[in-house]
């Protein structure tokens, strides 16, 4: 089993996703379940496609902090 990062951003009326480790990765939807749905959904097929093509399923290796600074 792999853990990739997903980043979820509001994109207007709705949302999108990607997933740093696995470039072209992304989805969108109207709500962020939704979009969270999608990217896992998304997710799967890009690595079974890797799988099909014999390339490599890369590693994890992003991750997230928040920062704070004074406004």
């Amino acid at each position: 089993m792999h853990r990739f990062l997903v980043v979820v951003e509001r994109a207007g009326a709705n949302y999108s996703a990607f997933a740093p480790d696995l470039p072209g990765c992304i989805a969108t939807g109207d709500t962020v379940e939704e979009t969270r749905r999608n990217m896992q959904e998304a997710i799967e097929l890009h690595l079974q496609g890797l799988k099909e093509d014999d390339l490599p399923i890369p590693e994890p290796g992003s991750f997230a902090e928040f920062v704070e600074v004074a406004s």
